[in-house]
């Protein structure tokens, strides 16, 4: 009994996957692309949670609100009435400025009424005001934009092309180009400059940043601007592909795998770990859903995820914390 099982769940995808080379190389890379896009969303907690220590829950809701924001500049959409009027509908470049500066504000507000007067308070509470502003966003934008679907075109090739027998996706391309460059500015950021390194000292302690001069306040905009941005890039790469829809908030909760593989405080980390998870959620649907009447992509992510915290709790990249008791 035991031999059959290991041969069905075992050796027969492998010879699957080495009688069909070119199908399971364009599974891979399926992988890989939809492990790109939760990364985008797993990047904009990295960096809140590198400044503040706080588990950000809105990250989600930010990149909905980034992306219904510029889909409501792009067609001239009046917030509150949502009538369109053509020509206050402005060019994809020119919307996706004022939409980063509208993240821009947001960051501001959220310092102001919610980060300021919980400095120093415990994370868990701190958690609590980030899941009431996710409702209050969602609430905003579904008030200001509308519950429908919207497409959002800004551009972004689509179409395929095909290379040694395998199929590639362009806007996938693109979503993978996009994200390589945001890691590489992201890392530089964090190591290179000096406000990266103060954001990491507040990370550290908040008290200890104030005594030596760090001002907490526009630490705190910042981080939350450049993850604002990070949002609404993730809201352009998920909007354009499927369109702008509520469902979009969800996506924090498959990023949230993604941040324990990788690590919390580690950029890096949350690109191999949203690589990681993209891969292994479509070659364990392809390969080994059969065998239980599919869904595996649906929990495959949280299960891995339950495996690292056993044994790796600080992820891949994470920095391990040793407390003296």
């Amino acid at each position: 009994m035991i031999i059959e099982l290991f041969e069905v769940a075992i050796v027969g995808p492998i010879m699957e996957m080495i009688g069909f080379p070119a199908f399971f190389f364009e599974v891979v890379i399926g992988g890989l692309m939809a492990g790109v896009m939760y990364s985008l969303v797993a990047l904009g907690f990295v960096l809140i949670f590198k400044a503040s220590g706080v588990f950000n829950f809105a990250q989600g809701v930010m990149a909905l609100f980034a992306a219904l924001t510029l889909v409501g500049l792009m067609t001239g959409t009046i917030p509150l009435f949502r009538s369109q009027v053509e020509w206050l509908a402005l060019p994809a470049w020119i919307a996706i400025i004022l939409t980063i500066v509208v993240m821009i504000g947001l960051a501001y507000l959220v310092e102001r009424f919610v980060l300021r007067p919980l400095v120093n308070q415990d994370p868990i509470i701190m958690f609590m005001a980030t899941i009431g502003l996710a409702f209050a966003l969602e609430g905003a934008g579904d008030i200001l934009w509308g519950s429908e679907v919207k497409p959002l075109d800004v551009g972004i090739p689509q179409g395929f092309f095909m290379w040694q027998g395998i199929q590639f996706q362009i806007f996938d391309m693109w979503a993978a180009g996009t994200a390589a460059v945001l890691v590489t500015v992201l890392a530089i950021f964090f190591q290179k400059t000096r406000i990266g390194r103060a954001l990491r000292a507040v990370a550290d302690d908040h008290q200890a940043a104030l005594s030596v001069g760090i001002p907490l306040k526009t630490i705190w905009v910042i981080v939350w601007s450049v993850a604002g941005i990070v949002a609404l890039v993730a809201g352009v790469m998920w909007g354009s592909k499927s369109g702008v829809q509520f469902s979009l908030s969800l996506i924090a909760l498959k990023a949230l795998p993604v941040l324990i593989l990788g690590g919390f405080t580690s950029v890096p980390g949350a690109i191999v770990g949203g690589l990681i998870i993209g891969v292994g959620e479509k070659l364990a649907e392809v390969y080994w859903g059969p065998l239980v009447n599919g869904a595996i992509e649906n929990w495959f992510a949280y299960v891995l995820a339950l495996v690292f915290l056993l044994f790796r709790p600080q992820g891949l990249f994470g920095e391990k914390i040793i407390e003296r008791v």
